[in-house]
């Protein structure tokens, strides 16, 4: 039943993985693939879409059951089947029947009643009934998320929904789009379409709350001797001033320059964290630090050396 882009082989989980599991495996292969991180690397930006196809899939609840028992393809798309008494009993939420807890459908119950006392039809003409709420994901980049976008949507159906981004969108926010859902009966209200964010992950840049972080290389030259640097942010490039004798882990904050304020929360902070690159060997550089004599050496292993 599952072919060769079997989104569970696509990200190297179990058909019974937790959604945590997805998630982490997700992620960990959405880093090293990221198209960012290899540029020019068609290979790799072909499967970095098919682990966002698959992502997209499997993170999903009831797109993944549905994928399970063979109803859609690995792309979303219905498949042609004969319609049963199983596929009636274990369809969409809000259409089902059966054990387990599961409540049942007002108009299914109704008609099933009304059609052993000949009263199905006159009861389906007078009964308008909302339609159901059906729901999509939508894998938006990061910088999307933060800053606000708009996305178009193409679903199953042939129809487009534009999907407005919200500033600061978190991983698995559900928007809710009214009227967007299945179809009402006898001229009932339409339902919602419920879509579900999926963030893709930057080449850097990491989300924490309100935060952003990331691990900034810098020169041995710049890490010693200061100055004025130009970085990057979400929001596009600043200069930032590196504090003569920074040392690799040293952490700088620009104030404002995370996730943009909203309504309800305020800007977020940036967070750069300094790493010290060397670099190929210099001569000159390998010449002077064989005789070097520093005035007070360091002793960078102390702590270790105490707890020997």
């Amino acid at each position: 039943m599952h072919g060769v882009d079997d989104p569970y082989k696509i990200l190297g989980v179990a058909k019974d993985a937790s959604q945590d599991d997805i998630r982490r495996a997700y992620r960990k292969l959405a880093k090293k693939h990221h198209p960012d991180l290899n540029p020019g690397n068609k290979t790799s930006e072909d499967f970095f879409k098919k682990l966002a196809g698959a992502n997209g899939l499997l993170s999903d609840p009831d797109k993944r059951a549905r994928f399970d028992r063979g109803e859609i393809d690995a792309a979303g798309q219905e498949r042609a089947a004969q319609p049963s008494y199983r596929d009636h009993a274990q369809g969409d939420p809000g259409r089902r029947y059966g054990g387990h807890g599961q409540a049942w459908d007002e108009g299914d119950f109704s008609d099933i009643f009304g059609s052993m006392f000949n009263q199905g039809r006159q009861q389906g003409a007078a009964h308008n009934a909302r339609g159901h709420d059906e729901r999509y994901s939508l894998t938006t980049e990061f910088l999307d998320a933060i800053n606000g976008a708009t996305r178009r949507l193409t679903l199953p159906d042939g129809r487009t929904l534009d999907v407005k981004i919200p500033v600061g969108a978190i991983d698995g926010l559900v928007m809710r789009l009214q009227g967007q859902g299945g179809h009402g009966r006898n001229d009932g209200p339409a339902g919602d379409a419920l879509i579900e964010i999926h963030v893709l992950p930057h080449a850097f840049f990491e989300r924490d709350g309100s935060d952003i972080r990331y691990v900034l290389p810098v020169s041995l030259g710049e890490a010693v001797l200061g100055g004025a640097i130009e970085i990057r942010t979400p929001k596009g490039s600043v200069s930032m001033r590196i504090p003569a004798g920074s040392d690799t882990g040293t952490e700088l904050r620009l104030r404002g320059r995370g996730v943009p304020a909203t309504k309800s929360q305020a800007a977020g902070d940036l967070y750069v964290t300094l790493r010290v690159f060397v670099g190929p060997p210099d001569p000159a550089l390998t010449a002077f630090l064989r005789d070097w004599k520093p005035d007070k050496p360091s002793r960078p292993r102390r702590a270790m050396e105490a707890t020997a």
